[in-house]
């Protein structure tokens, strides 16, 4: 099975820091794979070189066999692959509707300079709709995003990243700071939306194993810059020292699971 996006070799170090050290992993089309390590273990730098916004000093960043490295997000989103970066926080005044409609813009690669025309473009606006459907937000199209609930904010965060039309989307901790009732809400309803908008693949920063235990096909963990483990769930949970290097006091619990399915 070809690789959708995959790095060989790849190493970034700032200085005499090396936060990403011969980094190898690959993502097919139909898996979820959860990247997952202790803090500091070089999860948010390989989610920046995966998205084009950090160049390694050493290795090779490939998306669909091109090399993408540093290329830049915006021009990674127009390949196929995009990320949620939570512009809910960049444009809190903006709309439900209106924070969709940068993505779909930026798609498109028309300028936000042009957006009071683009009022009464009826097919953006469909698009805009249609995407805010998919997320349940058809409801609040002219609420201001900042006056959602945050695991509402989550949902538009992802939303506007699902507007690029990706064939692999990154998902960065899309549950951090939602209560713990709406974390697996919100996490079907993006497996669910990705399903239903042609999404191949889906890369997940994750630090809620309970999420990455539930959705995951494939666990690839991180520790000191370097590849600890790419293994599939069962294998991963069923390794008691694997999962105290990662999560610590939680290996009785996971072990259990694992032991009993």
């Amino acid at each position: 099975m070809s690789a959708l996006i995959e790095t060989v070799g790849v190493t970034k170090a700032y200085g005499d820091f090396v936060a990403l050290d011969g980094v190898t992993l690959s993502v097919a089309d139909g898996e979820t794979v959860a990247i997952v390590g202790p803090n500091g273990a070089g999860k948010t730098t390989l989610v920046n070189v995966l998205t084009g916004l950090l160049k390694p000093n050493e290795g090779v960043v490939r998306f669909k066999g091109e090399d993408i490295a540093g290329i830049g997000p915006v021009k990674l989103a127009q390949r196929g692959m995009a990320r949620a970066f939570q512009l809910v926080h960049i444009f809190p005044a903006l709309t439900v509707a209106e924070t969709i409609a940068v993505a779909v813009v930026s798609q498109a690669g028309r300028s936000l300079s042009l957006f009071g025309s683009l009022r009464r473009d009826a097919a953006l606006w469909t698009k805009v709709r249609d995407v805010a459907a998919i997320f349940g937000l058809d409801t609040k199209l002219d609420a201001e995003a900042r006056l959602l609930s945050q695991g509402e904010k989550k949902l538009l965060d992802i939303a506007s990243a699902f507007a690029l039309v990706p064939e692999v989307i990154l998902l960065d901790e899309p549950t951090s700071g939602v209560s713990s009732g709406d974390k697996h809400g919100i996490m079907k309803t993006l497996v669910d939306a990705a399903r239903r908008a042609g999404v191949k693949a889906i890369i997940l920063v994750e630090h809620d194993m309970d999420l990455v235990a539930e959705y995951s096909t494939r666990i690839v963990a991180l520790q000191g810059g370097k590849v600890l483990a790419d293994r599939v769930p069962g294998e991963f949970f069923s390794d008691p020292e694997l999962i105290a290097s990662v999560i610590g006091k939680r290996v009785d619990k996971f072990a259990a699971r694992e032991g009993a399915r």
